[in-house]
């Protein structure tokens, strides 16, 4: 992964954790009304991918034991991971563009709810992506995928300085282009093959030459309104629509997006299909049904979208009746590391992912709630607007402090922590109970990230080793030997704390 140039090593912060007593009556404890629900505490696991469903999809009993540890931790809110809304391949991942895969999910519901005595709100994020291929050895991409042309031959003439090349057979010019150099390479492709060799073929939404790419705006909606449909009915308290990061949503919304068939180019274009995608699940759910959105505050990438377009975005969905707006940052393609051959593009190795994820290795700003500014502008912007819809934020947020302090100040609604539940997801129940320095504390050193760029079963190295012999590290965090309070020991006060929530 990138980081700064500084590179500065940031310990940890100190924190002094709460007494119970403290924690029963904060605002991070305190209940927060998203449309039709209330949360009982305004804590929230973000969605993570953690590479434990099968191939084609389905809940295993690994998916189960993840979650349900995070569950027993009894945060406010867990958001599954990405889970596609489309009935293609995709490794892994999980998937709910089919009835077969909700009996899977409806197990995961009901895990979720026991082991959080019903505590928890269960919401599933659901996500659209496109094609995305493994970077090809040079002698495969020239002999199978690059389509040969004149403009190719004129061009190697003109480089090579060998006029024979315009009438060469493709045979001879797919042969000739393996032996060329980066250099002569960079003046004979386009600048579409050149990332294709580099970095593998990827789709875009801007390649309307395509017809299941022009046909988007007519597909989708139906597609994501029928998976939030599955997931209503498989028992999930509501759906986050993924229009963040790297993938179908956040490419129509970036301004990177230029189409010209009314899906691209100015803000009120770009915000269209996003738009129409939440309008057809809000019909086919209901009003009595949570739909909230993930968006980024900043792509971070040259050319794309920025805070500004991130507000516009934000009152535009919340205008629509949204039910809230969880905000994050960066994690592109655009500038993602060349990934080795054999391997496909990681959206999250460049400096947008960085800032997607900051680390304790960062610039004098350091990595703790670093993205908070982005949630406080967009609340800010959408509470003056009229609109009440919470605005979740995350990013290095691992302490009690910091959460309860972004409350206090009217940052966000909603704090939410990833790699920090993923250290200990006990913490939330700890903080609450009064016993902080139990705390398992995350280290942000992206660890876990790692792990998954490399699209393995992602873990945290702060859990201990199991089958020692073979070095093993669990799949399922540590078990913490204290007690769990009863459900209605877990409320807080009816009445939330004086000040901005």
């Amino acid at each position: 992964m990138w980081t700064p140039p500084e590179r500065i090593r940031h310990a940890l912060p100190e924190t002094r954790w709460p007494s119970e007593e403290e924690a029963r009556g904060s605002r991070w404890f305190s209940p927060v009304r998203i449309g039709p629900l209330e949360l009982r505490h305004r804590t929230w696991v973000p969605a993570m991918v953690p590479w434990r469903a099968t191939e084609d999809g389905h809940v295993t009993d690994d998916v189960l034991a993840w979650y349900e540890r995070f569950a027993r931790g009894k945060p406010g809110a867990i958001v599954v991971e990405a889970t596609g809304v489309r009935d293609v391949p995709s490794g892994p991942l999980l998937r709910i563009g089919h009835d077969r895969f909700m009996p899977g999910l409806k197990r995961l519901v009901e895990t979720v709810r026991r082991a959080s005595d019903g505590d928890t709100r269960l919401f599933i994020q659901i996500i659209d992506f496109l094609s995305v291929r493994r970077r090809p050895p040079k002698e495969r991409y020239f002999s199978r995928f690059i389509q040969v042309s004149d403009a190719h031959r004129d061009r190697m003439a003109e480089v090579l300085g060998e006029e024979g090349w315009l009438s060469a057979s493709e045979t001879a010019v797919r042969e000739r282009l393996v032996d060329c150099d980066d250099g002569d390479l960079d003046r004979i492709l386009d600048s579409r093959e050149v990332q294709d060799l580099r970095y593998g073929a990827r789709e875009s939404v801007g390649d309307v030459h395509l017809e299941h790419i022009r046909e988007l705006p007519r597909v989708l909606p139906g597609v994501f309104a029928a998976a939030a449909e599955r997931a209503r009915s498989s028992g999930f308290d509501g759906v986050e629509l993924h229009y963040a990061h790297a993938y179908t949503m956040a490419s129509f919304l970036s301004r990177r997006n230029r189409r010209d068939d009314g899906y691209g180019g100015p803000r009120e274009n770009r915000v269209r299909l996003p738009l129409e995608v939440f309008r057809a699940v809000r019909e086919r759910v209901g009003d009595a049904y949570v739909v909230g959105s993930r968006i980024l505050g900043e792509e971070v990438i040259d050319g794309g979208s920025e805070l500004e377009d991130a507000i516009y975005f934000s009152e535009v969905f919340a205008r629509a009746g949204m039910d809230y707006i969880s905000v994050s940052k960066g994690g592109k393609f655009e500038d993602a590391k060349q990934p080795n051959v054999g391997w496909a593009v990681y959206p999250y190795t460049g400096r947008s992912g960085y800032e997607c994820m900051p680390t304790v290795y960062s610039d004098s700003r350091g990595p703790f709630g670093r993205n908070v500014p982005l949630a406080a502008a967009i609340k800010r912007a959408v509470n003056e607007a009229g609109s009440s819809a919470p605005i979740v934020t995350a990013g290095g947020i691992g302490t009690f402090e910091l959460a309860e302090g972004i409350l206090e100040r009217g940052e966000a609604d909603i704090v939410a922590a990833a790699r920090a539940s993923l250290a200990d997801p006990d913490w939330f129940l700890k903080t609450f109970l009064g016993l902080g320095d139990e705390v398992r504390r995350c280290e942000f050193t992206n660890y876990c990230e790692a792990l998954d760029q490399k699209h393995k079963k992602v873990t945290c190295k702060l859990w201990d080793r199991i089958g020692v012999e073979r070095g093993e590290r669990r799949l399922v965090a540590p078990e913490w030997g204290g007690g769990s309070p009863s459900p209605g020991e877990l409320r807080s006060p009816s009445s939330p704390p004086k000040g901005r929530g």
